[in-house]
């Protein structure tokens, strides 16, 4: 019998089509493998069928599209034996950066069949109510509805979780925009924000020792948004959390934030406290994103997951 590989697409990341996922499976039957293919139709399939996928003990499940396609299949292989492939087809394919995946589709799957799994670590976040999600993929009522909102939620994630401005601009972004221009759903989004950037204090619990800001980035990995480094010592192998918390509450403080981490000169203002966690509690109220999808809103605690997932590098 062929080891199977299971490719797990999502057809509405930007780049991605159905043919370039036929293609990648017709290439990896050609390599000798018995290929099945199961697509997306909205937000929680790729987890459902990540999971159900793990069932089948496969040689190898791979998340062909975005950062939010790969984190769905994380979270419903995490903990098993199956390991995880990239095929990037997102917008930004930032983990596919962040391990050096490439990002045609030919030099993803030799990757993915060449290359032995490595056992990484993950950050896991729980929130005290989740969005109710609606069709799309949209919230179906603002953060802070609580008729909106679930029960105590908890995710992985392999990047980072951005809470304040950041959660909020991923919150903003219009999904209709967004499947046409991809960045610039997020960049019109974020300049809105900035407009009207008005943040509460946001109260932070780092291994016991207190801290405020009104914005934050939890890196899981270095690379943040593309190719910049918000947290630059952030590596998945390694079991520990990067805190960076905006002290600033200005527009012109955020705006000096931005730029710094563009420059990579961020970790050298006098106003931003950054520093290696294991454990963290944040208190108030502000938006939260977990590897560039909305999550939900604070209280949250975050942690790590140790040796918490196989994945392909």
């Amino acid at each position: 019998m062929k080891p199977l590989i299971i490719l797990i697409g999502n057809p509405a990341a930007r780049k991605s089509t159905t043919g370039k996922i036929d293609h990648a499976a017709a290439f990896l039957r050609d390599k000798g493998f018995g290929t099945e293919t199961c697509l997306t139709e909205k937000r929680g399939d790729a987890e459902r069928l990540a999971h159900e996928g793990a069932r089948k003990k496969p040689f190898l499940i791979i998340a062909c599209g975005g950062d939010g396609t790969i984190n769905e299949v994380i979270n419903g292989i995490a903990r098993s034996d199956t390991p995880l492939a990239i095929l990037p087809l997102g917008t930004t394919n930032v983990l596919a950066k962040e391990l050096s995946i490439p990002e045609d589709i030919r030099g993803a799957l030799e990757t993915a069949i060449s290359k032995t799994p490595k056992t990484v670590s993950l950050g896991k976040i729980v929130i005290d109510e989740a969005p109710l999600i609606g069709p799309g993929g949209i919230p179906e009522v603002q953060a802070g509805d609580s008729a909106g909102y679930s029960p105590p939620a908890e995710r992985y994630f392999c990047l980072m979780a951005g809470i304040g401005f950041d959660g909020e601009t991923v919150h903003d972004v219009n999904t209709s925009l967004k499947k046409i221009s991809g960045k610039a759903a997020y960049i019109f989004s974020g300049v809105n924000n900035f407009l009207n950037y008005r943040p509460d204090e946001i109260f932070f619990n780092i291994d016991g020792k207190a801290y405020s800001g009104y914005c934050a980035i939890i890196g899981k990995a270095g690379r943040y948004g593309g190719n910049f480094r918000a947290t630059p010592d952030a590596n998945l192998a390694e079991p520990s959390l990067y805190a960076c918390i905006f002290k600033g509450r200005k527009r012109s403080d955020l705006l000096r934030y931005i730029f710094g981490i563009i420059r990579g000169s961020h970790l050298k203002e006098d106003d931003i406290v950054y520093l290696k966690a294991a454990d963290i509690e944040i208190h108030g109220h502000a938006h939260i994103q977990i590897d560039g999808d909305y999550f939900g809103v604070t209280p949250a605690r975050l942690s790590v997951e140790k040796d918490a997932l196989k994945i392909v590098y």
